[in-house]
């Protein structure tokens, strides 16, 4: 990773944020790409990208995705070894409300990147995915292997053509690419919009959690250190052809170009109302939750199969909630002086 110029969009980001730190620590050169949005508060993105400023060797571009010249420029200025996308527009239940944004950043966006990459002659581009591609599915724990034509939002459909995008370059152009399925992440710095931080809010504030489902929600919750150290693996093992791929029985994991498909999961089903518990536990105050019913475009259980990102690089998520729960009511007790 030594002297290694990585973009990284979505920098200012909850996962982007934690492995622009990460690369950093290991010697790369770091662009960090990101437009400071305000699908959520843009003061925590600032705060995230000031603990980023001092290294020399990070610099932020404030681009759009969407933004095809610029896109261009910046590819043409740099000569990136690796990208790794953690920009998109994210949320299940947004993109019922505005699904115009899903288009402009996770699809137009995301070609924006492809020919990026393609035209400057990138090693590899790492993207996330998400584990709401399996939609529909069932069989558990989530398989790579599995089909995942059925998705139930427009996010997940999203990401369902992100990898499909991504596989079309690397077959045309031999653009080595791999595509990460990310479950529940979670932690400090996280994201304002996502259940952790909306509890952790609503308690110390004395109100109401909502909570889906009537509590009969299961996730694969991940802790952002686990996430960022798979990814800064995977960075490092560039995706070949796989010799054993068959067009008559396909694997959608894999394919005749350097293209690959993993989950990044802690492999550990949770009851959400475990979760709530573990987290009343560390605030030391009890949730007044209301129940209410099953949302739109959301599914009840994710569970991820993580064997193949242990069998190619060597690393399997491990850190249980209870310590990752209490990292995170740490970090936001003290961010926020509550």
């Amino acid at each position: 990773m030594q002297n290694q110029k990585i973009l990284v969009t979505g920098a200012a980001g909850f996962i982007g944020f934690h492995l622009s730190k990460k690369l950093l620590e290991n010697g790369a050169q770091v662009v960090g790409l990101d437009n400071l949005n305000d699908y959520y508060d843009p003061n925590l993105k600032r705060a995230r990208l000031a603990l980023l400023a001092p290294d020399a060797r990070f610099c932020h571009v404030s681009t759009d995705l969407a933004d095809r010249p610029a896109m261009a420029a910046l590819f043409a200025g740099e000569k990136f070894d690796a990208v790794v996308n953690l920009a998109a527009q994210a949320g299940v239940r947004y993109s019922l409300e505005n699904p115009h944004s899903y288009v402009d950043t996770n699809l137009v966006g995301f070609v924006n990147l492809l020919e990026g990459c393609r035209h400057s002659g990138v090693k590899h581009l790492v993207f996330a995915s998400s584990s709401s591609v399996y939609g529909a599915n069932t069989k558990m724990p989530f398989s790579v292997h599995d089909n995942v034509d059925h998705p139930l939002s427009l996010y997940a459909a999203s990401k369902k053509a992100n990898e499909l995008m991504a596989h079309t370059y690397s077959h045309l152009f031999g653009l080595p690419v791999t595509g990460l399925r990310f479950f529940t992440v979670y932690g400090p710095w996280g994201r304002p919009d996502m259940a952790l931080f909306l509890f952790t809010r609503a308690i110390l504030e004395d109100r109401p959690i909502d909570v889906f489902n009537y509590g009969r929600m299961v996730r694969d919750f991940t802790y952002i250190d686990d996430i960022v150290e798979g990814v800064f693996r995977v960075i490092q093992r560039r995706p070949t052809a796989n010799p054993d791929w068959r067009a008559d029985a396909p694997d959608p994991a894999t394919s005749a170009g350097p293209y690959r498909i993993y989950n990044i999961g802690n492999n550990q089903k949770v009851d959400l109302l475990r979760y709530i518990e573990v987290l009343e536990e560390c605030l030391g105050k009890k949730a007044v939750k209301n129940f209410l019913p099953m949302q739109m475009g959301d599914v009840p259980a994710t569970y991820a199969d993580v064997d193949d990102l242990v069998r190619d690089v060597g690393f399997k998520p491990d850190t249980a909630i209870e310590q990752g729960i209490r990292r995170f009511v740490d970090w936001y007790r003290g961010y926020y002086k509550v």
